[in-house]
């Protein structure tokens, strides 16, 4: 008995050891994921192709400015067939959550937040939200991608009841 006792006083003391050990990698963590959000702070340029029953181009500019509280806000516009598509987020590491979200509201009645994830070098964020397009409910699915000093969006919109697709890359760079 005494010697399960000590071992568990052991183990004990060991794991109260480590506690600051671990508590201590959040906090070394933020400021990394900060620095390689704001690392994109600038002006982009993007071109795509956005193909549905027919192919069009894309031209995108976007505006990434540091904010308050290590966050990073970005605005940016989209010529799409004629018409304009606007966006305006943040991109941020939450560091109570320990994981990055780019929250994003647009003109076309479209938000939501993607949660991020470190990929290599970079940050990739994925949305997908159910939405309401002219009355019809459609399946939107957004991809974007911070890597290697680079940014690439990508999305989907699938109309359920006719299953028309639009699909969109656009890649981005200062």
């Amino acid at each position: 008995m005494k010697v399960l006792g000590r071992n568990l006083r052991s183990l004990a003391i060991t794991c109260l050891a480590f506690i600051p050990l671990v508590s201590a990698i959040p906090a070394q963590a933020g400021p990394q994921d900060v620095a390689l959000l704001k690392s994109y702070v600038g002006e982009w340029r993007g071109r795509g192709t956005i193909v549905g029953d027919q192919q069009e181009t894309v031209v995108c500019q976007l505006s990434l400015r540091e904010g308050n509280e290590d966050k990073v806000n970005y605005s940016g516009r989209c010529a799409i067939a004629g018409s304009t598509l606007s966006i305006n987020g943040t991109l941020a590491f939450v560091d109570a959550l320990q994981r990055y979200e780019a929250a994003m509201t647009s003109n076309v009645a479209f938000s939501g937040i993607a949660v991020g994830q470190k990929r290599g070098n970079g940050v990739t964020f994925n949305l997908r939200e159910r939405e309401q397009s002219e009355g019809q409910p459609v399946t939107i699915t957004s991809q974007i991608v911070l890597n290697n000093g680079a940014i690439n969006v990508d999305f989907q919109v699938v109309y359920e009841e006719s299953g028309d697709t639009l699909r969109a890359s656009v890649p981005f760079s200062k």
